[in-house]
């Protein structure tokens, strides 16, 4: 829910650019991440954290960043209320029509089939293809065996 309220605040700041999310939390501008999120849970509630690279992405080791203003020139006081409302409106989809929301997210996200690697934290590192998601959201990776794969949660890098 989260992850598609992002990619549609981003879209209307900078429409067709090539957008694309990434299971479980990324937007992805091109090859570089332009966009991640974080959900922590407190007692009964959970706490959405957002962070976009508007201005500029940070240089890192292990994987390509992206930046908006050389698409679009966003600054954060006109980027704060899309994402609030494109988030508001994500989550009474998620309350009343999950079904439709898991259709939002496969129709921004890097398509059926395409090659992962997932690690899952536990030092067993998988390779497989994209094959969906649950109804849950989980990540369903299809190993070379043809045995699919439920992830719950896990570091995913394309490729």
């Amino acid at each position: 829910m989260a992850g598609v309220g992002l990619i549609r605040a981003v879209e209307l700041a900078a429409p067709a650019t090539g957008l694309m999310l990434k299971w479980p939390n990324d937007v992805l501008l091109g090859r570089g991440k332009l966009a991640g999120i974080l959900l922590e849970r407190s007692g009964d509630k959970v706490v959405a954290g957002f962070g976009v690279n508007l201005a500029q992405a940070p240089e890192l080791p292990d994987r390509n960043t992206a930046a908006l203003a050389p698409v679009a020139l966003v600054s954060p006081q006109a980027f704060a209320p899309l994402l609030a409302a494109a988030f508001a409106r994500e989550l009474q989809r998620w309350r009343d029509d999950l079904p439709a929301l898991i259709g939002l997210w496969l129709e921004s996200a890097h398509p059926v089939g395409a090659r992962l690697t997932v690690n899952p934290g536990d030092g067993d590192v998988l390779a497989g293809e994209f094959a969906g998601l649950e109804p849950d959201g989980a990540l369903k990776l299809r190993l070379g065996s043809g045995e699919v794969r439920v992830i719950r949660a896990a570091d995913v890098m394309l490729g």
